[in-house]
Parts: structure tokens; sequence; C-alpha cells
């Protein structure tokens, strides 16, 4: 928790600067980093419902990640998003219906259903894509690429490369 007493910032839940010179305090990166990512990911389904996508959630992008090109059961989505297959089956239905997705019989093994994106949830992802790379090219325009590509090589450098893209992000903020 941070609060603002006095004009400086005080970290309420540790206090460890005591004494210590310091030009910025240690909790701002985090909040700094999630701020980044809160910027764009509100950004992007701000510009994904002007494009005929107002229902999908940040959660939903998740889950369509988990169930991927080849499609995956509901116990499969909770695995990969680290949740429980009942809540993974929540946001799968959600994604139902809303027509993300859709249930298909695995080919593989009939007593198991795959749920699968339909073109409308391709076509969600797609522009999550485009609309990403229209959001790191402003990025660059505010700060200057050569900036914009030094953070993303520093944060290569510092966040191991198995964590780097996991799809569990929803579970560990959060249930979906």
């Amino acid at each position: 928790m941070v609060d603002h007493v006095a004009g400086e910032n005080v970290n309420q839940v540790v206090d460890s600067g005591k004494g210590v010179p310091r030009d910025t305090p240690g909790y701002e990166l985090p909040l700094l980093l999630f701020g980044g990512f809160r910027t764009l990911i509100e950004q992007l389904h701000t510009r994904l419902a002007d494009e005929g996508h107002p229902d999908l959630r940040p959660a939903h992008g998740f889950a369509m990640q988990a169930i991927g090109v080849h499609g995956a059961t509901a116990s499969d989505i909770g695995r990969r998003l680290g949740v429980s297959k009942q809540a993974a089956g929540k946001t799968v239905d959600r994604l139902l219906a809303a027509g993300y997705a859709e249930r298909a019989d695995d080919p593989a093994d009939a007593r198991r259903k795959l749920v699968r994106l339909t073109p409308y949830g391709y076509d969600a992802l797609a522009r999550s894509a485009t609309i990403f790379d229209e959001l790191r090219a402003e990025w660059m325009a505010a700060l200057g690429a050569d900036r914009v590509r030094d953070l993303e090589a520093a944060l290569r450098n510092v966040v191991p490369a198995e964590t780097a893209f996991r799809l569990d992000a929803t579970s560990w903020l959060g249930a979906p």
C-alpha cells in the first residue's frame, strides 16, 4: 500500500529505507511495470471494442491463448492458466456465450470434448496482435525506439525465460 504524505511516498507495508539513501523507492519498480502492463491492456481493449470485440476481457485473452490453435480440454486450459478446471470452465462458458470459442469432439478420443476458437476468436487474436504492434510503435514515438528496445532487452535479461510468456497471470493476480 502506498500513501502520499507531506509530498513523500510512504510504503505502509515496509519502511526499509531508513538511513539508506535511494533515488527511487524499490516498491515503485513493480508498480510502474504493472502500470505499464495495465495501460497497454486497457488501450488494447478499448481499441478491440471499437473493432467489434466489446465483450472481450483480459482474462479471455489469456484463456484463448491457452486454448491455442489445436484446441484444448477444460482441464488443459485450467492447467495452462494455473486455475481449477471449474474456474477455467466458467471462463470457457463466457467465451462460448460470446462466440469466441466452441466445443467439439476430440478426434483422438471420443470421450473428450475440446474447446476450439471460432473465426471470431481468431479475429480477436489477430486484431490484438496488430494493436499491440501499434501500441509498441506509439511507445517508441513517445520514448524513442532505442529506449523501448533497451527496456525490452533489459527485461529479457532479468526475467527468467521460463516465466517470460506464462499464461497463468490471471491465477497469480486473482481468478479469471
